[in-house]
């Protein structure tokens, strides 16, 4: 009913697309920032109830207390992950990342709530994990929604589901800078100026709407650091050199937990429970450990008021960075923490609980800075900074070491402190630690569970589907070509009639000679358009081109094509490598792409087809619409459905694939497919009109 409403005056008010889609990003921004003030407060509240009033409830138990209290937050975080939306698990970004390649942006609206409700559940009671991550999913399933609500397109949906990303960044650590930079570095695959504008709208809505209820200050208020000569600038070196070993270190860390949990026979909803037990245990003993380390409790909260002395590996750990950032915290304590923050998250996260990494990176970015901040001002006084300042940098150089997103680092680092004069040592340790991590550990921590899976995300496709299709499959096999010796007028006669801008030369024998552009002939005839009848096509033609053969994966003609920023190849035959038997060109590796992805969602659906019928009583009815279909030319929403059915696909006559929604209009000649309960079956049957 309500797409009825609105799809018509959207369409009355295409002209204005633009002014449309910029106040929708405004209200997805807004929206957002409303979600993240509204989870900040629940994860405090959460947390002043469960520790602040533990004591009165558990009087007996005092610190015992840091283990029981996650553990009753796991109890809670385990049904919403099983049971209601299991991409609630984790840290939220990759299930993002999944959905803009393999569903073209599509979440689904539940994912707000239980993202929110389990989140907030696990870091206030005590969970490691960061707020940002939640807040990033549940933007991105925001602007999901209202796309699909709206019945927009799905490059329209996937740049919402950006938006929503960097309204999260931007309302939760108030950064709308850094929350652009994010979208545009990790989600978004093109820089458009309509997108992007799009994402900086979001950004800035939510950035207004937190600002009005947290307050504008930044993150962190901390003193201006300064660099005290330029050969410090080598210690920034050495420092990202070892952030990055500490972001792979996080990544293979938190892929190992994941992994151990995940092949653990347990039921799901007990898995936080174990982990929140192990990370309880882990608190329990860094209490007690603190005072083998000559900790105080009155220094360094951890003693009681349980409230007031929470172990520094629990939670987001603002209120420990910036005491970490202040120089107040000695080195024994934050070498110590620079393991035990990220086994405390990946045994949050790892074992199925719901937070961020984001926070957790910074976290054990500035422990490491702050550490290396003490060693070198004891051997290096005349050169090393305070210690303070080590540790700024060290947030941008984990982060950009885990993340591979430098450009975010430093913005968002810069952001949170509103301090610009380590610039430059942020740049030098961020890009530092970023390259050598790629180096180290191929997989960033939001892409390696993501390449498990046999997606290989970057700049928002699905680069691992491109080594599925081979060149052959999409490559042109019949070519137009030209000889050497005709000329170049009749060459331009060419480009003319196939509309195409290079051509496949061959020579007298019939074998591949070169390849010719339009912008060969411009640069090797300026001028000169009137001899064009006097001069060859061989004066103006590259010999020997770059060539792929037909049984290659388009990948590497993807590659080759990029080395030397060529827009077509000539194909030939792996025997006889001067016989062309096509030409493959940027358009046809777009269209492998697309290929690529319906053949990926085929075989994902195969897969899960093959797992709910070993698990459930269900049946997959796939069902061809004729014309005389009693649901052709009607939108789902107009076809009611038996409880316990769906329709989960719906595969056009040329072969595109959709997840169908409430506005999918069913055409003559649809192949749908329903998941159905065996009693619903011949129910179904009924409403398509089958026998």
């Amino acid at each position: 009913m309500f797409n009825k409403r609105i799809l018509p005056i959207l369409g009355r008010l295409q002209q204005r697309e633009g002014v449309i889609l910029v106040i929708i990003a405004a209200a997805v921004g807004a929206g957002t920032g409303l979600a993240a003030v509204f989870f900040i407060r629940l994860i405090a509240f959460i947390q002043l109830t469960a520790y602040g009033q533990s004591e009165h409830f558990f009087p007996l138990l005092g610190p015992w207390s840091f283990i029981l209290i996650p553990v009753l937050g796991s109890f809670i975080v385990g049904p919403i992950v099983a049971h209601w939306a299991v991409e609630a698990k984790g840290h939220g970004v990759p299930e993002v990342m999944q959905a803009m390649v393999l569903r073209g942006g599509r979440i689904r609206p539940r994912v707000v709530l239980a993202k929110i409700i389990a989140s907030a559940v696990c870091i206030g009671t005590g969970g490691s994990a960061g707020r940002e991550g939640p807040i990033i999913q549940v933007g991105s399933a925001l602007g999901s929604s209202v796309g699909q609500v709206l019945g927009l397109s799905t490059e329209r949906i996937k740049n919402l589901v950006a938006c929503g990303a960097a309204a999260g960044i931007a309302a939760t650590f108030n950064a709308p800078i850094a929350g652009v930079a994010f979208a545009s570095e990790i989600l978004m695959c093109e820089f458009q100026v309509t997108q992007f504008g799009n994402v900086l709208i979001a950004s800035v809505a939510a950035s207004v709407v937190s600002q009005m209820f947290l307050g504008a200050k930044p993150a962190f208020v901390i003193p201006s650091y300064a660099i005290h000569s330029y050969w410090e600038i080598g210690l920034y070196f050495v420092l990202g050199l070892l952030a990055a070993a500490v972001g792979v270190m996080f990544i293979v860390m938190l892929d190992a937990m994941e992994e151990f949990f995940q092949r653990w026979r347990l039921p799901q909803l007990l898995k936080p429970v174990v982990g929140a037990l192990l990370l309880g245990t882990t608190g329990f003993l860094y209490f007690h450990a603190a005072g083998h380390l000559d900790f105080t409790a009155d220094k360094y909260r951890l003693g009681m008021p349980l409230i007031e002395n929470i172990p520094h590996v629990y939670g987001s750990g603002f209120t420990f960075i910036e005491k970490v950032l202040l120089g107040e915290k000695p080195f024994y304590l934050l070498a110590l923490l620079i393991f035990l923050k990220p086994l405390a998250t990946s045994l949050t996260l790892g074992s199925g609980n719901s937070g961020g990494v984001f926070a957790p990176s910074l976290f054990t970015g500035a422990v490491l800075g702050g550490a290396f901040g003490h060693f070198a001002g004891h051997f290096f006084p005349g050169i090393a900074s305070s210690p303070g300042s080590y540790a700024l940098v060290g947030m941008a150089a984990v982060f950009a070491s885990a993340a591979r997103a430098p450009f975010t680092s430093i913005l968002i680092v810069f952001e949170m402190s509103n301090d610009y004069h380590l610039i430059l040592p942020l740049m030098t340790a961020g890009m530092v630690a970023s390259f050598f991590s790629q180096l180290f550990y191929p997989e960033s921590i939001y892409t390696v569970k993501l390449a498990k899976k046999g997606i290989r995300f970057e700049q928002g496709r699905d680069t691992d589907v491109m080594q599925s299709i081979l060149v052959e499959e999409v490559m042109n096999k019949t070519p137009v070509t030209v000889s050497k010796n005709q000329s170049v007028a009749d060459l331009l006669a060419a480009f003319h009639t196939s509309g195409r801008n290079g051509l496949a030369v061959m020579d007298e024998r019939g074998e591949l000679y070169g390849m010719v552009t339009v912008n060969d002939i411009e640069r090797r005839l300026p001028g000169k358009e009137g001899k064009s009848g006097e001069t060859r096509v061989a004066a103006v033609a590259t010999e020997q081109p770059i060539t792929v053969f037909p049984d290659e994966q388009v990948w590497h003609a993807i590659r080759k094509m990029a080395a030397r920023d060529l827009a077509r190849l000539p194909v030939v035959d792996r025997n006889d490598e001067k016989k062309l038997v096509g030409v493959i060109s940027r358009n046809d590796i777009m269209h492998a792409y697309d290929v690529a992805i319906v053949r990926k969602q085929h075989a994902q659906q195969a897969r899960d087809r093959m797992a709910i019928r070993n698990v459930t009583e269900m049946e997959f009815m796939e069902i061809c619409i004729l014309p005389d279909n009693p649901c052709a030319n009607k939108s789902l929403a107009d076809i009611h459905l038996p409880h316990g059915a769906n329709m989960i696909s719906l595969e056009r006559q040329d072969g595109t694939l959709y997840i169908p929604h409430g506005g999918t209009r069913l055409l003559p000649g649809d192949t749908v497919t329903v998941l159905a309960r065996i009693s619903r079956k011949q129910e179904v049957q009924r409403i398509f009109g089958i026998g």
